[in-house]
């Protein structure tokens, strides 16, 4: 069978092409120029975020990273999934020393010399000794800056008496004999690993035993609906010209026993179970604290 003749070229040219329609070629081109704005987008996000978030890598100047946490909010409770959150928990660049000594030969080039000379000397202040012990118990961590910054969790209970009053620690009396001033609630250096719910039963317990008698666990209970955490960076009034970030968790509570008007608790030996006794010896500790009811928290410092 012979193949069909070949048409004329006027004949193909008369017959319609088969092309897409305009909408059909500017979807298409649309959709394109999309696919390659979001792979764009996606790098640039991606560099971005490598280069911004300090998760990445931990930051040269340690006092731009201690400004991220939005300082003036707080939130009901931690959420992990919140950057924030998780760079409240992560813990600073830690020093080891060997010594009171090495310590403070780390420190004084860092810190204003009026300033550190005035430690444990200056009333309600204290001293080198007290800074050693605690980052050897992992209560405080220094970042290596000039001056450092001291991080510490605490966690500062309301106290809620029956008439809606707050408990606040008026001052205390240090074991030189001078007295601090405080003007506000109950509050406690936390220990490596400790929730706050634990840190606020046993703060109670060291700071008010001396007047809630026995029975303890049944007389203290902590509303864990009203956690409230933030941060807040100031300079240290227990270590002149150190500043300090204070992440604050702070929890109500009621005691059962406590004195209506103002009171007076002893402590016990803050570092008496610490193996390096001759240098607790010389640290300053805390042996009364005064205690008074108030109406109003509007004016508590924090």
């Amino acid at each position: 069978m012979s193949p069909p003749p070949p048409q004329p070229l006027t004949n193909l040219l008369s017959q319609p092409l088969n092309l897409p329609s305009f909408p059909d070629l500017f979807l298409t081109a649309l959709s394109v120029c999309f696919l390659f704005s979001t792979a764009s987008s996606s790098k640039s996000t991606h560099r971005l975020t490598a280069t911004k978030c300090p998760f990445l890598s931990f930051p040269l100047n340690p006092r731009r990273f201690l400004k991220i946490p939005v300082m003036s909010h707080s939130s009901p409770s931690p959420n992990p999934n919140n950057v924030n959150n998780l760079l409240l928990h992560r813990p600073p660049r830690r020093h080891a020393f060997a010594s009171p000594q090495s310590l403070s030969d780390w420190l004084k080039p860092r810190l204003p010399s009026d300033s550190f000379a005035s430690w444990g000397v200056k009333p309600g202040t204290k001293n080198v000794h007290n800074l050693w012990l605690e980052l050897s118990e992992g209560e405080t961590s220094l970042a290596d800056s000039t001056p450092p910054v001291r991080t510490v969790q605490v966690v500062t209970v309301r106290v809620i008496g029956k008439d809606g009053s707050v408990l606040i620690e008026s001052r205390q009396e240090l074991s030189d004999g001078n007295v601090r001033m405080r003007g506000r609630p109950l509050s406690e250096k936390m220990k490596p690993g400790e929730d706050p719910e634990c840190a606020a039963v046993r703060a109670v317990k060291e700071e008010l035993g001396s007047v809630i008698g026995g029975g303890f666990d049944d007389v203290v209970r902590i509303d864990p609906n009203s956690y409230e955490m933030k941060v807040e960076e100031r300079n240290s009034d227990s270590y002149p010209g150190l500043p300090g970030c204070y992440v604050l968790h702070t929890l109500n509570a009621t005691v059962e026993g406590l004195p209506e008007g103002e009171f007076c608790t002893f402590e016990g030996d803050e570092y008496g179970d610490f193996d390096e006794k001759k240098f607790a010896d010389q640290a300053l500790s805390v042996k009364k604290h005064y205690w008074t009811w108030v109406s109003s928290v509007d004016s508590i410092k924090p």
